[in-house]
């Protein structure tokens, strides 16, 4: 064991000189520095746990990047995109993509609950977007943030009325876990649809707890009218005697065009007498200017059938009549009103009705595309426009946003944070050095015979500085000992209990978060020893101006 070490570990254990100045500047030293790290081990806890807090729930709400059409500055109105691309699915299986999920927003208005005791209460309305997803979507996020009930199911090959809401959204408007949630949706007329609500979740960042509906994105592929969707129906009026065959197209751009067989026309409707079995089918599509359609970006189109049995067939071909109210008499055969025969004479003529299945299913609003890590973000959005750029449609123009320039403001005002974290980690660790300058100016001068007596003995002027710098590293462990056992416990009962709460409306959360990085702590530790004992090299100076033959004679 070096004399300097040995000297130093009993120079504090049997402290008798001086003791009564000596003992409580040390003190004090020791409870600065234990003080300068609490202070920064809680400040890099919290910062840090809410840069990624708000940051995950952000991202959960999200992704790490979106695919929209070009020209778009949001995602939550944007225009329609297909959703054949070469880029989806097979990003998937990049190494650099965790995944990617199409997307659709549509706003909408839930209506609160009716309460049986108070039927005459006033009606609460709540403006949400609906977040429209289907069976790829990956429920990581709400999954950790369910507090009732379960992730909906939207496997089902029909259309599922199952909706995930938050817990705030179901409080406001006084909905339970089962019952059905009536959301209205505006349009030339607005549309009324009953949801069954399967789950609730609460993420604590209110700003988008109160706002984000999930549901099935086929809802939101019909509502926000993409593609086309086109019927046959029997008129209930007659041309000539004649039952009058009516195409009816909804979606796309409004402007239509039709194709009976020879063609596309804007014909929608025309005369038709059944002489045999037959199927009537008709294409569907939009146009802008030339009914070729080539001036533009038109819809996807649809097909719809119509399909006629004749039966008692006679040569006996009459004409149709119409009831006294002026309408075609009709006997449905299914409850949907599908299926239905129409009697001319002593025949009877059944009609089987087919819809179009719409290519509405051909469009999202968006692909959400979620990276594997976030500190290789940026250029992991850089693989991805250029895989979009290469496989994207050639009519449609797509680019790829950044989660951090779409919500710019959030994460420019975390990236503040850091700042802060640097200005108090500076100012605690300055004032755990001055502290300890200090004491180590006091400790020198309280034993300043001791230090002519070595002197006197042949010590070296290093030699007897390192016995203070020794003395002043163990003050420095003891404190940061204390300061570690100290910060970390309040962490940690803070990350457990939330025992600090916040109020979500300003924070973004509920409860002061807490990332405890153990190897952040361990840097933080080793650069404040490593700081105090270099400034603490300049104090230690003054030993070289203590003369032996002075000192000795100091009492």
């Amino acid at each position: 064991m070096k004399f300097e070490f040995f000297i130093a570990r009993k120079l504090l254990k049997n402290e008798v000189e001086g003791k009564k100045v000596s003992q409580p500047i040390v003190r004090i030293s020791i409870i600065s520095i234990a003080l300068a790290m609490i202070v920064n081990i809680i400040t890099l806890a919290v910062v840090k746990g809410f840069q990624q807090e708000v940051r995950d729930k952000v991202i959960g709400f999200g992704s790490h990047a979106v695919i929209t059409k070009s020209g778009e500055n949001t995602i939550y109105e944007s225009e329609p995109i297909s959703i054949h691309q070469s880029f989806y699915p097979s990003l998937n299986r990049s190494n650099k993509i965790k995944h990617v999920q199409p997307v659709a927003y549509k706003p909408a208005l839930l209506q609160s609950n009716i309460s049986e005791k108070n039927p005459k209460i006033q009606q609460e309305i709540q403006g949400v977007l609906v977040k429209g997803v289907d069976k790829s979507y990956d429920w990581e996020f709400f999954k950790s943030n369910l507090t009732q009930g379960r992730i909906p199911n939207f496997t089902t090959k029909s259309v599922s009325d199952e909706v995930l809401i938050s817990k705030k959204m179901a409080n406001d408007l006084s909905y339970k876990l089962g019952e059905e949630v009536r959301t209205f949706f505006v349009k030339n007329k607005p549309i009324k649809k009953l949801f069954k609500i399967v789950g609730i979740y609460e993420t604590g960042y209110e700003e988008l707890d109160k706002q984000i509906v999930i549901a099935d994105l086929r809802h939101i592929q019909q509502l926000n009218d993409w593609g086309i969707q086109v019927s046959l129906t029997v008129s209930d009026t007659l041309h000539d005697g004649n039952l009058v065959i009516q195409a009816n197209p909804v979606g796309g751009n409004g402007n239509y065009r039709l194709d009976w067989g020879h063609g596309y026309d804007k014909v929608g409707a025309y005369g038709f007498y059944p002489t045999k079995d037959t199927v009537i089918r008709v294409i569907a599509s939009d146009y802008w200017m030339f009914m070729d359609g080539k001036d533009g970006e038109t819809s996807i189109p649809d097909t719809a059938f119509l399909k006629v049995k004749i039966h008692h067939n006679s040569t006996d071909f009459r004409p149709f009549t119409l009831t006294q109210e002026g309408l075609l008499e009709k006997t449905y055969l299914d409850q949907e009103g599908f299926h239905f025969s129409i009697k001319a004479g002593n025949r009877t003529i059944e009609f089987t009705q087919i819809d179009g299945k719409g290519s509405y299913s051909n469009y999202v609003g968006a692909f959400e595309c979620a990276v594997n890590h976030w500190n290789t973000l940026e250029e992991d959005v850089r693989y991805l426009k250029n895989q979009v750029l290469l496989g994207g449609e050639k009519n449609q123009q797509l680019k790829v946003t950044s989660i951090v320039d779409s919500q710019s403001d959030i994460f420019v005002w975390l990236g503040f944070l850091d700042i802060n974290v640097w200005i108090i980690l500076s100012l605690m660790i300055l004032i755990g050095v001055i502290n300890m300058g200090s004491a180590l100016l006091v400790m020198i001068l309280v034993k300043t015979n001791f230090i002519g007596m070595l002197k006197a003995l042949g010590a070296s002027n290093w030699s007897i500085r390192k016995v203070f710098l020794h003395q002043a590293f163990f003050l420095i462990v003891r404190g940061m000992l204390w300061g570690n056992l100290i910060g970390i416990g309040f962490c940690i009962l803070q990350k457990v209990f939330k025992i600090i709460p916040l109020n979500p409306e300003v924070y973004y959360l509920n409860a002061v978060p807490i990332q405890l990085n153990f190897g952040i702590f361990l840097v933080l530790n080793l650069a404040t020893l490593l700081l105090c004992i270099l400034a603490l090299i300049i104090p230690s100076y003054i030993v070289t101006r203590i003369s032996p033959a002075k000192s000795i004679k100091f009492n």
